[in-house]
């Protein structure tokens, strides 16, 4: 799937395996466990697994379970259910950073002998401020000449729980000068009281990402550590650890471009505060950029691979067009999905010149071009409904539609006449009275043209349903760069139409996925009918791009 000449992590392991610098190619995927995995993360998967797929080799699912405070089992069940869902296997039994927390310990141990970590009295805030900045060197925190003795001694008073949250924290002894803000002795542990999900009250204190992920990756024996480019600095940490404890072995980091996609936001954080404040419904909200928000919408694991493999790997962020991830599961469902009609505003047409009892059963193909699809029955009879906007009452030599003395075709059947309108007290149309020509099923009449062709269904043989039309979440292209991203927000981000489909859609729905012919491509929400009773649609995306 990755395996083209542009990616340079491609290059990279090629070269290592023609040097014979390792026998099998082992990557890992480590999830934090605290939110449901977005599309991001999807490139992230697709990169890792394939890679190990394309090289005989193992990919590891590692859950980052360092922060107990954000943590639940919840997450871990669905990130599981969604790599599966994307079509992967990890390696044997999923892993955990927890698991390694005896070993961790340890290792911060041999730190605090080796006078490379102490243990620091300074607040949060302190710590940040002795940082500096880009331009401002660091300060050494006043307790940074401690004695080995006296870090032991306060480390392990810290694992027996005898200091609160945020009174200490055990710290690496680099370079606080450092033009890289991250040498500038980071935490390495700190103390949180709060039960973990899996060691439950057996630790209170925990290491931080960049301290458990590289000796964890040296565990596990990965080969090569693939992450995003907002950790380049972060490397240098990673070698520094591994350099100075005692391992016989160095896994590498590699950095790639995140993915960014416009009108969404991808931070965990930002996801977290739109389901926490109620704009969407949860994480698998269909307007969510989750992959539980997309499979709900209508996506398929084909499509998302597809549109990681062509954004392609490289180190140059930049924000991916909405239209390349439309076009991608356009170009999927346009090959597997089943053509029915549904009229989401629908207007009544009466045909006048077929009487009460008339019924016409016409056999049409599920698909325009692939008949192993098979077909299914419409019906044709006195009243049927069409979309109100292929209605209008004045027109012009342009327009295609239905009007007054005003020639259609309705899909798959007869050319219709509108011959008059009923209103309503408001001046709204509530009937169109229509005639049809008999002699043009499946044909064009001979002596004029008929340009228009308008979707349709009997009133007789539908079933009223929901539909849910979605626009992206946000009203700008880049909401992930603003400060006050909630400003952005598109309150007009979901429209919900209440109309009908073909009563044979129910029978045939061994469909997974539809076109509705004119409209779009839709998928049975199965939460909301079974929340409501009534069939719900989600409409997975439109059959023409558009303008956001």
């Amino acid at each position: 799937m990755f395996n083209n000449t542009k990616n340079f992590i491609l290059k990279i392991i090629k070269k290592d395996l023609e040097k014979k610098k390792y026998k099998k190619i082992r990557t890992r995927f480590p999830p934090e466990p605290n939110g449901f995995l977005h599309i991001g993360h999807a490139k992230a998967i697709c990169l890792n697994f394939e890679i190990a797929n394309l090289y005989n080799g193992k990919c590891n699912l590692r859950f980052d379970d360092t922060n107990p405070s954000t943590e639940k089992k919840n997450y871990i069940k669905h990130i599981k259910k969604n790599i599966k869902w994307m079509g992967y296997k990890w390696n044997k039994k999923s892993f955990y950073s927890s698991q390694y927390f005896s070993k961790l310990y340890k290792y911060a141990i041999q730190l605090i002998k080796k006078k490379l970590a102490y243990v620091d009295n300074l607040s949060k805030k302190e710590i940040k401020e002795y940082r500096g900045t880009l331009t401002k060197k660091g300060i050494n925190s006043p307790y940074r000449n401690r004695s080995k003795k006296e870090n032991l001694y306060l480390f392990k008073k810290m694992k027996k729980g005898k200091f609160k949250d945020g009174e200490v924290c055990l710290r690496a002894k680099i370079n606080m000068k450092s033009s890289n803000i991250t040498m500038r002795d980071p935490v390495l542990y700190r103390i949180k009281n709060v039960l973990h999900y899996r060691t439950k009250n057996k630790w209170c204190i925990y290491p931080t990402y960049d301290f458990s992920h590289c000796i964890s990756d040296f565990i596990e024996g990965i080969t090569h550590s693939l992450c995003s480019l907002e950790f380049t600095n972060n490397k240098e940490l990673y070698e520094w650890i591994l350099k100075n404890i005692n391992v016989n072995y160095y896994p590498k980091q590699y950095e790639f471009s995140r993915l960014n996609l416009e009108y969404t936001v991808l931070s965990k954080r930002k996801l977290k505060i739109l389901v926490k404040d109620n704009i969407v419904e949860g994480w698998n909200d269909p307007r969510m950029p989750t992959i539980s928000g997309f499979k709900r919408r209508g996506y398929t694991p084909q499509s998302i691979k597809n549109f990681c493999k062509k954004i392609g790997i490289s180190k140059k962020n930049n924000l991916i067009e909405i239209s390349l991830l439309e076009h991608c599961i356009r170009s999927n469902l346009n090959l597997t999905s089943p053509r029915f009609m549904a009229v989401l505003n629908p207007i009544k047409i009466i045909i006048t010149n077929l009487s009460e009892n008339y019924n016409e059963k016409i056999i049409v193909q599920n698909h325009p071009t692939l008949k192993n699809m098979g077909t299914h029955k419409i019906y044709f009879n006195k009243i049927i409904y069409i979309d109100k906007f292929d209605f209008k009452e004045n027109f012009n030599s342009k327009y295609r539609r239905l009007s007054i003395n005003k020639e259609v075709r309705l899909r798959h059947a007869y050319v219709i006449k509108a011959k008059k309108i009923e209103k309503n007290k408001k001046g709204e149309i509530k009937k169109i009275f229509c005639t049809y020509d008999k002699n043009t099923l499946g044909k064009n009449p001979k002596d004029r043209k008929i340009k228009g062709v308008i979707h349709w269904i009997s009133k007789k043989y539908s079933i009223p349903a929901k539909f849910q039309l979605f626009k992206p979440i946000f009203t700008i292209p880049n909401p992930e760069i603003k400060k006050n991203f909630l400003k952005y927000i598109n309150k007009k981000s979901i429209q919900i139409k209440k109309g009908f489909i073909e009563k044979n859609f129910i029978h045939k729905n061994k469909f997974k996925f539809c076109q509705f012919e004119r409209t779009g491509y839709f998928i049975i929400d199965k939460q909301k009918t079974k929340k409501n009773k009534k069939i719900t649609f989600n409409e997975t995306v439109s059959l023409k791009e558009k303008n956001y």
